[in-house]
């Protein structure tokens, strides 16, 4: 059982070293180059915080505000990391926001599994190509645990679905889908066919078949690639998947946002049966 220990503002202004995991926060370059360093991510609203203690990731550390503490108190009584209850105005100045949920937890981040591990009982993949917007990426993952994906495959320079925003827009959804890093991309979409997967790249080709039409196909393993925002998919993607797919719009709209089209794209090839 953890002690909650109430953590006052330092005379001169200086940040107490206690709360060092949840500074600056809102500087998104800096966080994005330390957690991943630290081995560390944080969890933000009680319903994203118990996700990550249920999807078996361990506490460093939870800040809260005093209303939260007797909200939490069956966490705090579950874990053995600190516990630090602050004035909303000290989580505000440490933090760089308002954090109006009232709870944060830095959590361990996980080793990440090879990416042939997570594809060998997968029906459902899909592939994030160089997604770089944090809320996008949430979105879709949110999408992909509601709409039945087993394995999510980012590229290398996909942004961190650990990052506090990604978290937060995902309810969750990141710390329950099975995820990784692929290290060589167009490359490992070998590992893919390998593993006995129909690729198909979501994108704008006068070529491509209609989702509708992939979607009749029934393909017992269908892995499906996403390009990031704005520019789609790169040409060595294309290149490397089996088949082009479009999505057929009104209204003289060529496309929709990257989340909107994987939620229409997971939902209309999830398996059946």
């Amino acid at each position: 059982m953890a002690e909650t220990v109430t953590v006052e503002a330092s005379p001169d202004g200086s940040a107490d070293p206690r709360l060092a995991d949840y500074t600056d926060l809102t500087d998104v370059e800096l966080r994005r180059r330390r957690e991943p360093a630290e081995g560390l991510f944080i969890a933000e609203g009680e319903k994203v915080i118990r996700r990550a203690v249920a999807a078996g990731y361990e506490m460093r550390s939870m800040l809260l505000t005093a209303k939260w503490t007797d909200v939490m108190r069956d966490v705090i009584d579950e874990t053995t990391a600190p516990v630090y209850q602050v004035a909303p105005d000290l989580a505000e100045r440490v933090t760089g926001y308002h954090v109006h949920r009232g709870a944060l937890a830095s959590m361990h981040r996980k080793p990440l599994p090879p990416p042939a591990d997570l594809l060998r009982t997968a029906r459902r993949a899909v592939v994030f190509e160089d997604m770089v917007d944090h809320a996008n990426l949430g979105a879709a993952f949110r999408n992909a645990a509601a709409l039945g994906v087993d394995a999510v495959l980012l590229t290398p320079r996909c942004a961190d679905p650990l990052y506090r925003r990604a978290v937060k827009v995902s309810m969750g959804a990141v710390l329950q889908v099975p995820w990784t890093r692929l290290d060589s991309w167009p490359h490992d979409a070998g590992l893919l066919s390998e593993a006995g997967f129909v690729t198909a790249a979501l994108c704008l080709d006068e070529k491509s078949i209609t989702l509708d039409e992939l979607a009749e196909r029934r393909h017992d393993r269908l892995a499906l690639l996403f390009g990031t925002e704005g520019d789609g998919l790169t040409a060595g993607a294309l290149a490397a998947a089996d088949l082009r797919v479009s999505i057929p719009m009104d209204a003289g709209v060529d496309s929709l946002n990257v989340a909107a089209t994987s939620a229409v794209a997971f939902y209309m090839t999830r398996p059946r049966g």
